[in-house]
């Protein structure tokens, strides 16, 4: 052995295949020094050779990490162990890898089905289950809106180019550059929901937000998750990026019963969606997280909050100057007026409640009702309410109230169903069903007149006992024989009941029927005092009857009823709502009329009375132990009624009709009578044997004061002594005024 000869005695002996390794490597060297020369030595080796010399040292790689583990001590059993990974490994791969291929199979055959099933856009625009109605004011402009409210078809390219970069700055920022599932967007919002620790942002798309929207349900699930991604790819596939943007603009919910930015932006701001600027945009887009919390008519602060956020949103992405967001956030959107007065909640509650159930709560179509609401009117009424409560009332007080404001002819002009404002309250004026009281006693005197009964007739104001009903009058105060009209004046219970029994409470039945009041009356002679139900509004009738010269007053609110299609409205029942007829005489509700002015006059109403001398004929009605209080009355101008109670039927303390509820009353009509020359009652006071005499103000009224004051003069002074008394020596059904603990 040489000295530079290598020393190969503890080398193993080369096998075969890395004996030809060597070789070939020998080969590529060009170096002949060890072993046989090989043929073509210093030649570049061809394609098929180079390759079976990579395989070979992939292998000896192989052998040299194996006999690596060897050596580092790997037992038997860490070679199972390694072995069954391995195997695993080898089934979890090709399991998967097969896996994978039937989903990507499915997903095809469903975007496939999606794609063939997906209808044509303008079907998917408009995808409410029900109709909606649209309410209008005496003056055609909207006040109410119920159902779901959709303002017809808006294209993304119609709509406010603010609206559009409002939508997409909030939604999905990428919206033009995926496919309808966003890989990026879904891998920011897990990684942001990570570091939150709870669900911050969501990684749907427009497109799947659209998808669920139209085809799918609203259930936060991995379920619905799933199902969204075919439908959305199908819809990318079917239509164009505007065309999905125009179904998501039309379908998505606003708040307030607004389906689509176009009915949102009528229903918020009085305009198109195709007009909204930046602040309104950006309004109108902060909706999309919390429609419900951030309605500007809900909370006004917190849809500028978050309209705010959006602004920024769109400045980041460039969507606006920096002089345009400065601008949005200096004058943030506001609620229209219509919007902001929120007015007659209670009227289009009554208006929907009496509306057949086929029209408005399960109708398809949109319906455009034209009604008699005065917001003027209501706005009286509402301050009118709020003053007493305000100043008379104590604080905290439970008590509440209800109005009806209408014209002669018993078109309703306003309803104040409660305290509280806003639609979908108990309304006290329509749904309370209450004994009226002594305010019910106008009709047995109808029915009693009918009879032949005249206002100069004498009564007698005495006790009686009918086969044990023995009705008294309130504080056991009789005034012996006095006339029928003065007997109506003072509130006498007794007569009132000896003229239903003379009259027959069959023909009072009857009397109070034709009247317009609906409500069942029990034949016995303690509903001569208002002892049966009835609610406000159709007590309100019974009088406008009488001030309609006896001709039927039932309430209405509809002038006419129209179905809106395509942007204009078809008429479905013109002039509907009005109910003709005479329901008692002429001369009858006449000499009513001025017996009711008496009342205001010198009797249990007088608190009632307007200023200026202005004519008005009412009457009190106070229930068993004053749980509920009334003053229902005209003008030659309007009717009103008022209602003061407990929901509970807690007695009141100190209030009867003619205390509390007269004086809402009085600045009620105060109120709607500003500016309106003062008009004569269309009344006769009570006088025989000549021509009748208007009842009215000034020199006419002088007149009719000079016929009664011989006759009635030393009644009047009893019954203004009545008044003087204090509450406390009075008993329930007062027809009086009094203080108690409800006036400061």
């Amino acid at each position: 052995m040489t000295r530079n000869s290598k020393d190969t005695r503890h080398e193993p002996p080369l096998s075969r295949g890395d004996a030809e390794a060597e070789a070939l490597a020998a080969a590529l060297r060009g170096d002949g020094a060890e072993g046989p020369a090989h043929p073509g030595a210093g030649q570049r080796p061809k394609l098929r050779s180079r390759m079976k010399i990579a395989r070979e040292r992939r292998a000896r790689k192989r052998r040299e990490a194996r006999a690596a583990r060897n050596r580092g001590g790997g037992g038997p059993l860490d070679r199972l162990v390694r072995g069954i990974f391995g195997l695993v490994a080898l089934v979890v791969w090709r399991f998967g890898r097969r896996v994978a291929q039937g989903v990507l199979l499915l997903l095809v055959a469903a975007v496939g089905w999606h794609y063939l099933a997906l209808p044509d856009v303008s079907e998917l625009l408009d995808g409410r289950d029900r109709g909606s109605v649209t309410m209008l004011d005496r003056d055609g402009r909207v006040f109410a809106w119920r159902g779901d409210q959709y303002g017809g078809a808006l294209r993304a390219t119609e709509a406010s180019p603010f609206l559009v970069d409002a939508v997409i700055a909030t939604e999905d920022r990428r919206f033009f550059d995926h496919f309808g599932v966003d890989p990026i967007g879904l891998a920011r919002a897990m990684y942001n929901n990570f570091r939150a620790g709870r669900v911050v942002q969501g990684g749907s798309t427009l497109t799947q937000q659209a998808a669920k929207n139209v085809f799918l349900t609203h259930d936060r699930s991995i379920e619905r998750k799933l199902k969204e991604i075919p439908v959305a790819l199908a819809m990318e596939m079917k239509y164009s990026k505007e065309e999905i943007l125009s179904i998501y603009l039309n379908r998505v919910y606003l708040g307030a019963g607004a389906y689509g930015f176009e009915a949102a932006a009528q229903r918020y701001f009085g305009k198109s969606a195709r007009e909204v600027g930046p602040a309104e945009a950006a309004m109108l887009a902060g909706l999309l997280k919390a429609p419900t919390r951030y309605a500007p008519t809900s909370n006004l602060a917190a849809a500028q909050g978050r309209a705010e956020v959006i602004v920024g949103l769109m400045e980041a992405q460039g969507y606006l100057t920096a002089k345009q967001a400065a601008e949005a956030r200096a004058r943030p959107a506001v609620l229209s007026a219509e919007a902001e007065q929120r007015a007659g909640g209670a009227f289009a509650d009554w208006v929907m409640e009496a509306a057949p159930e086929w029209l408005t709560a399960e109708g398809s179509e949109d319906v455009v009702i034209e009604t008699t609401f005065d917001p003027e009117a209501q706005r009286a009424a509402e301050e009118a309410m709020g003053f007493v409560f305000e100043t008379m009332v104590k604080e905290g007080s439970k008590a509440q109230a209800a109005i009806v404001v209408m014209d002669h002819d018993g078109a309703v002009r306003a309803v104040v169903g409660g305290r509280e404002k806003g639609p979908g309250r108990f309304n006290r004026a329509t749904q309370a069903r209450r004994q009226p009281g002594s305010a019910f006693k106008p009709i047995v005197y109808a029915a009693a007149m009918a009879g032949g009964l005249h206002p100069l007739d004498r009564v007698q104001d005495r006790p009686v006992d009918f086969d044990g009903y023995a009705p008294s009058n309130y504080g056991g105060r009789y005034l012996g024989e006095i006339t029928a009209s003065r007997a109506l004046a003072a509130s006498s219970n007794v007569v009132a009941v000896r003229l239903a029994q003379e009259a027959g409470m069959r023909r009072v039945t009857e009397t109070a029927r034709r009247m317009g009041l609906d409500s069942t009356i029990e034949p016995n002679l303690a509903s001569a005092l208002g002892a049966s139900e009835t609610t406000l509004l159709d007590l309100t009738g019974v009088y406008a009857t009488i001030a309609n010269g006896g001709a039927l007053a039932q309430p209405w609110a509809a002038r006419r009823i129209a179905l809106r299609r395509d942007g204009s409205s078809q008429g479905l029942f013109p002039d509907v709502g009005r109910k003709s007829g005479q329901a008692i005489p002429e001369r009858t509700a006449r000499m009513l009329t001025g017996m009711l002015a008496e009342v205001v006059r010198s009797g249990t109403g007088s608190r009632a009375a307007l200023p200026g001398g202005r004519a008005a004929a009412g009457k009190t009605g106070t229930t068993q132990e004053a749980r509920d209080a009334w003053f229902v009355g005209f003008t030659a101008d309007y009717v009103a009624g008022v209602w003061m109670g407990y929901d509970d039927n807690t007695p009141l303390t100190g209030v009867t009709g003619g205390g509390l509820p007269a004086v809402i009353w009085r600045e009620t009509m105060a109120r709607l009578h500003r500016g309106l020359p003062n008009r004569p009652l269309d009344g006769r006071a009570p006088r025989r044997g000549a021509d009748e005499v208007p009842v009215a103000g000034g020199a006419a009224e002088s007149v009719v004061r000079e016929v009664l004051s011989g006759v009635l003069g030393f009644l009047s002074r009893q019954v203004a002594e009545e008044e003087r008394r204090p509450p406390s020596s009075r008993r329930s059904d007062a027809e009086t005024h009094g203080r108690g603990d409800w006036e400061r």
